[in-house]
């Protein structure tokens, strides 16, 4: 209990800093006013304080470094309370130049009660801060006559020509012969004595040809003095008649020695008669003071730099309150509810809306595993409705008030089973609304899926996802990069889907495993999907001899047999390079016939050419279901190549009609093919896959008993036990 008020505490605390930030950044929008031309202003005010006066006092400071807790607090009441006019800064007032630091400074100076003007130095330069200072003060490079003085600013920082600062320089000391000249410049023209100050290396002075081009125009003994900053110190040199004056000490670091120590200096202006000392402050902050400064400094300066970091400091606020109250007050129990029955009953006939991407007359998997559930369920008692997009010239015999047809915003892919239907329709939304179905049943993870999500939301229903399809194994079909694909996007649509519905139906333990690996938390069931066992074995021989002569296969040949839409993701070229190998080793006669239709047809006519296989392989096309007990009575042996079925229903009705199964161990496949019992399981290797084909081939014995026990397996997957473990999959959502 300690433990959880301490995080009770740290929860409002960061509820209350949330709500500060906010208001400050409110406080800040609104009522701190955007700046510019400071300078302006500032030159009125000083012309307007010295006319007509030729005794008065200014200051300098150099190196304020944006210092709250020295400059502000500390200085600038000192200045305040002086004699002095107005105050200069020789340079670096900010300790960089981004706006965040620019709108800081603003605030600082905004302090004082005399005109004050900024220098453009290093760090004002810095960080792109050159357009900011331009915006917020004036130019870099300026003059302007006060009293009886001349007060002449210059660029040391490169941005602006030194040989037309030295041109422009040398006319301004033409403009008043009389005046007193004082000069601004950032970086000292002269070097310093920097023993025992910092092991400054000399990029603190100005750069060596802007020097070479001012140090003769000093030779005007008019010009009184140069003021620079840079460093962290005061210092003062003579050079013919002018005093050269570095000032370092009106904030950041600061070693308070005889040499280095807070200070502004006093410039007293008395006709011609210039006095120049340093006003030391016996000021200074202890350690701990600057980490408290620095650390306000910049949660201050967050406000300035624009909304994105604003936003993203504040979504960090707010993901921290969120996690921190489902921490608190969201009880977690891992255990089961034993106040729910462990395996409820309907006990009622229920109303079942099924969202789908793709359903019959479009022959796959999922089309018809939906069609079989909604058969058995109607047969149950239960009421279903099926939402479904509406291909072209669709005049399936099975639709009706049972199936609404959701038209498409485009189905030039409708052979591929790529439609898009539209999933904003209103009459969909109507349709759903007057069913009012008790559960919503999707069976894809995106688009109808969730369409169907979002009215189960509003109906307040729960919702199943039956995971049919490994979506990793389609990037080829979906426009981004294919490695991000597989690796991460179908990952993640699975898992955010998926733990937004109330149970998730899987028809493999491998189905399961694989989601439980990716972070789907919701309640899982293991529901094979089911065939109608009674269909299949039951073809007269007049109707299997008709089709082997309307296919052309020969009474002494047998068969193989595969079902699969003809599509990458199935592996079938590594089936038809296996029976070219096969065909050059088998003592038996067979014929391949492949049933399916797909975007992969001509691909792999051309490679039944290519391996010589023009007389073996048959390509059936598509076939209607009612067809298929016949077509699977012609085959010996079910050939699978495929590595991305969640669950083989085609394996299931081979096994049911009697013919053992050869194909790769993968997903889908091992819960069904029992290795050397119902069939084989080999890995992805031709030669080890034909040899086992070949097996059975040429073993009859051997091929009949796997037959029966084949069908005997395949027995326990009926249709009616399907139907019975999904209403147990809707008793168990609607109980919870």
């Amino acid at each position: 209990m300690p433990r959880l008020s301490w995080w009770r505490t740290l929860f409002y605390l960061n509820v209350l800093v949330l709500f500060l930030v906010v208001f400050y950044k409110i406080y800040l929008h609104f009522f701190e006013q955007d700046y510019g031309a400071v300078h302006a202003d500032q030159v009125e005010r000083i012309e307007s304080a010295l006319y007509g006066q030729d005794v008065f006092s200014f200051a300098v400071v150099g190196n304020i470094n944006n210092s709250v807790g020295i400059f502000e607090r500390k200085i600038i009441p000192e200045l305040n309370r002086s004699e002095v006019e107005f105050v200069v800064s020789a340079g670096n007032a900010v300790s960089s130049g981004g706006e965040d630091k620019y709108r800081a400074l603003h605030r600082t100076l905004g302090h004082f009660a005399k005109p004050y003007l900024l220098t453009f130095g290093d760090n004002e330069y810095g960080a792109f801060g050159g357009f900011r200072y331009y915006d917020h003060y004036g130019p870099y490079v300026f003059a302007f006559s006060a009293g009886n003085s001349r007060f002449i600013f210059l660029d040391s920082s490169g941005k602006t020509s030194f040989r037309w600062q030295a041109r422009w320089l040398e006319e301004e000391l033409e403009v008043r012969p009389n005046d007193n000249i004082f000069i601004f410049v950032g970086h000292p023209l002269l070097p310093v004595d920097k023993k025992g100050i910092f092991d400054f290396d000399d990029e603190y002075l100005a750069d060596e040809e802007f020097r070479k081009l001012l140090m003769p125009i000093f030779a005007d003994a008019r010009v009184k003095a140069v003021f620079s900053s840079n460093l962290p110190l005061y210092s003062v040199q003579k050079s013919n008649h002018t005093s050269f004056v570095v000032t370092g000490g009106a904030g950041g670091l600061v070693l308070n020695t005889n040499r280095s120590f807070y200070h502004f200096v006093k410039v007293h202006v008395n006709r011609d008669q210039v006095t120049i000392e340093p006003v030391r402050l016996n000021v200074g902050q202890y350690k701990l003071f600057r980490t408290v400064e620095s650390v306000w400094f910049f949660i201050h300066s967050l406000f300035y730099v624009g909304y994105l970091n604003y936003l993203l400091f504040v979504c960090c606020l707010v993901v921290s309150a969120y996690w921190l109250h489902s921490l608190l007050w969201k009880e977690r129990d891992y255990y089961p509810d034993f106040n729910q029955p462990s395996d409820p009953d309907l006990g009622r006939p229920i109303n079942v809306a099924m969202f789908t991407n793709n359903y019959l007359p479009f022959i796959g998997g999922v089309p018809v595993s939906i069609y079989r559930l909604s058969s058995v369920l109607r047969k149950m008692g239960h009421k279903v409705v099926i939402f479904a997009p509406r291909y072209e010239r669709d005049d399936h015999p099975r639709d009706g008030n049972d199936v609404f047809r959701l038209s498409c915003f485009f189905q030039r892919a409708a052979d591929k089973g790529i439609v898009v239907p539209n999933i904003f329709s209103v009459s969909a939304i109507r349709k759903a609304r007057e069913f009012s179905p008790d559960v919503i049943h999707i069976h894809h993870p995106f688009w109808m899926g969730t369409l169907g999500l979002w009215i189960a939301r509003r109906l307040k229903v729960p919702v199943v996802y039956t995971y049919h399809t490994r979506l990793e194994h389609f990037s080829y079909a979906v426009p981004v990069p294919k490695a991000l694909f597989r690796n991460f996007l179908s990952h993640a649509l699975v898992r955010r889907l998926g733990n937004r519905c109330n149970a998730i139906v899987v028809p493999t333990e491998a189905s399961e495993s694989y989601l439980r690996m990716i972070g789907v938390k919701i309640p899982v069931f293991v529901v094979p999907t089911g065939i109608e066992t009674d269909r299949f074995g039951s073809c007269t021989e007049k109707e299997k001899s008709r089709l082997r002569e309307e296919l052309g296969i020969g009474s002494d040949e047998l068969v193989l047999l595969t079902v699969s839409r003809l599509s990458v993701e199935k592996n079938i070229d590594f089936m038809l390079e296996a029976v070219s190998g096969l065909a050059k080793k088998c003592s038996k006669k067979f014929k391949f016939i492949l049933i399916g239709e797909g975007p992969e047809r001509e691909h792999l006519c051309q490679l039944a050419e290519k391996f010589g296989l023009r007389d073996l392989v048959i390509f059936s096309g598509a076939v209607p279901p009612e067809r298929m007990p016949v077509y699977y009575s012609l085959g010996n042996v079910f050939v699978f190549a495929s590595t991305s079925e969640t669950q083989g229903m085609v394996i299931l009705e081979a096994m049911a009609s009697g013919m053992p199964v050869v194909a790769i161990r993968a997903s889908g496949i091992d819960d069904f093919v029992a290795d050397g019992i119902t069939g084989f399981k080999t890995g992805q290797h031709t030669a080890a896959w034909a040899e086992k084909v070949q097996l059975l081939l040429e073993d009859d014995t051997l091929r009949q008993k796997l037959s029966g026990q084949a069908t005997s397996r395949a027995g326990r997957f009926g249709i009616d036990e399907f139907g019975r473990r999904i209403e147990r999959v809707y008793a168990h959502v609607l109980s919870n």
